[in-house]
């Protein structure tokens, strides 16, 4: 203190020539000054404890009481719902939010938003139930090295309800998905709307269902059913491109078995009303369902893999050691000659695409109807493909819905369609007819017209009448089609057609011989140019693989227009 006070005076007199009674004055201006001289004249200048030093002693206190809330708060979003309840899951064989993502990404990329995000709500107690990160789970991280989004709600955590707050999580990661353009994974796991939250609730809801329309055909969108997903909750999921399911502990209905009963008298469980038995087999909601929640999340990284990030990017294309040129000698053989024996179609495929690569999708739901991924030289492609072995492979309502929405999922991702051909045509009868077989089965048509992907086509056997236009004909924009030699391509089977044609002649099993050699043949169809060739069976697969070489770039336009009108 005494060479600090030394400098000062030291400075303040080589400003400028002062008389000792101007310093003096100067001194007597500043008490503060003085008394400073004064002190260290006498040599008794010690440092005291300023307000300003006890203030910075009690700052440093308040941030260390703010980092341990912080690190409290982490571990609470950590912890869930607690370990009583994360031991009930696991005893019930679920596993909880944070370790389906953990098991869904690849090892440490999982990167989390907003786990400090509490609800706002203080009716009913709430103010005293709050929890970080509102019983929502959300971030991004990757698969197989490429970028997804995820959100997996946890219901440890207030029953996994949705509150405004956990809902502004989930469309966070949406938007954020949207913006850069990965896909979105959504795992529902909930009991429904925060009913303490009110409107506030529903309309967190709204803003989901926004986003996922919004992002629909944009982004990919693929939801996890884990556990219950009940009332307005389930339409998050039935916008979504697929639903996946785990057997026996997930759950989807508007109104649970309660409700109807007291409206309608029907007795039913969770399982019997909107368990994965309905949904996968009668109503189609979901696209599969897993043994557990371990096999769903592989099976999701599986598909993934085979998608586009965006609907900018092209059809995957990964290393392949399935040569191209293989041949299937079986392939000749397989469709039998008499067109009233059935086959099966899956083996017809799985002998021309990439060895072990189909990803089927709603394979109990209209069986009659195949669709599914994947790979022909290692390039993502859609299979759709009439099922002989059921329904003779007729086209029915649920054969059209299903295969019409894959077509359009598969042509929003830019991934190239190809379709295996045998059809009787449309399934007839009352129960079709007043169903609405007009109005469904024309979204198969539809969506094939309204696709601009390549599309490839092989007529393995029948195709008859309105059923083989509405299936990838040429003249419904296909690229390039096909017949094995045994096709029978014609209004309609020989029976029915020579009945019509020489009804009354003595002779019909010599007229049904004529037709079948004359028209029921792939012939016609490739002298007038709407088959392209009558390819050997067991050349299928290298055809169809230089076709995707060749289309590879291939650039179609619909007319512009705001959207169009499908008969929905």
């Amino acid at each position: 203190p005494q060479r600090t006070m030394q400098r000062l005076t030291t400075a303040l007199s080589s400003l400028r020539p002062v008389s000792s009674s101007s310093v003096g004055s100067r001194l007597n201006a500043s008490p503060k000054l003085r008394a400073t001289a004064a002190m260290a004249s006498r040599g008794d200048f010690t440092p005291s404890v300023s307000v300003r030093s006890i203030a910075t002693k009690e700052a440093i206190e308040d941030k260390k009481i703010t980092i341990n809330k912080i690190e409290q708060l982490r571990a609470e979003n950590l912890a869930g719902g607690g370990e009583a309840r994360i031991q009930k899951r696991h005893d019930a064989g679920k596993l909880t939010a944070r370790e389906r993502v953990e098991l869904l990404l690849d090892v440490n990329t999982f990167v989390e938003y907003d786990k400090f995000v509490q609800h706002r709500c203080n009716e009913f107690g709430m103010e005293k139930k709050k929890h970080a990160g509102d019983g929502v789970v959300s971030g991004h991280g990757k698969i197989n090295g490429r970028l997804v989004f995820v959100f997996s709600q946890d219901f440890t955590v207030h029953g996994g309800s949705l509150s405004l707050a956990n809902a502004e999580k989930i469309c966070k990661v949406m938007d954020k998905a949207l913006e850069v353009g990965a896909p979105i994974i959504g795992i529902n796991d909930s009991g429904g709307a925060r009913i303490q939250e009110g409107v506030n609730s529903l309309a967190g809801y709204g803003e989901v269902f926004k986003r996922n329309v919004l992002c629909s055909g944009v982004i990919p969108q693929i939801s996890l059913i884990m556990g219950p997903c009940a009332g307005g909750a389930v339409y998050s999921p039935a916008v979504t491109d697929v639903v996946f399911m785990v057997k026996d502990t997930s759950y989807l209905f508007i109104t649970g078995p309660e409700v109807v009963k007291t409206v309608t008298g029907e007795v039913l469980t969770q399982s019997e009303l909107g368990g994965f038995q309905p949904h996968t087999k009668k109503s189609g909601v979901a696209h599969v369902a897993y043994e557990n929640d371990v096999v769903a999340l592989a099976k999701t990284r599986e598909f993934i893999d085979l998608l586009p990030a965006n609907n900018k990017q092209g059809a995957q294309k990964r290393p392949n050691d399935d040569p191209k040129e293989r041949q299937q000698k079986s392939l000749n053989t397989i469709a039998p000659l008499d067109s009233n024996l059935p086959y099966d179609m899956h083996e017809v495929i799985s002998k021309i695409v990439d060895v072990g690569n189909l990803f089927e999708l709603q394979a109990d739901h209209a069986k009659n109807m195949i669709t599914g991924l994947a790979r022909l030289d290692g390039r993502t492609v859609g299979i759709v493909a009439n099922q002989p072995k059921e329904l003779a492979g007729v086209l029915d309502i649920d054969a059209c819905n299903k295969g019409a929405r894959f077509i359009r999922f598969c042509d929003a991702f830019n991934i190239p369609i190809v379709t295996f051909v045998d059809v009787p045509g449309y399934l007839p009868g009352r129960v079709q007819e007043h169903s609405g077989i007009i109005r469904h089965g024309s979204k198969l048509l539809y969506a094939y017209t309204e696709a601009t992907v390549p599309k490839l086509t092989v007529i393995t056997r029948k195709a008859y009448g309105g059923a083989y236009v509405v299936m990838s004909s040429q003249h419904l924009r296909g690229d390039r089609n096909y017949a094995w030699p045994g096709a029978e391509i014609a209004v309609m089977g020989a029976k029915g057609a020579t009945e019509i044609i020489f009804r009354g002649d003595s002779d019909i099993e010599k007229r049904e011989r004529e037709y079948n050699q004359n028209l029921a043949t792939p012939i016609p169809a490739s002298q007038f140019g709407y088959i392209d060739d009558i390819i050997e069976p067991a050349t299928t697969r290298k055809v169809l693989i230089d076709d995707l070489e060749m289309l590879a770039n291939k650039k179609q336009e619909n007319p512009w227009r705001k959207h169009g009108n499908i008969p929905l």
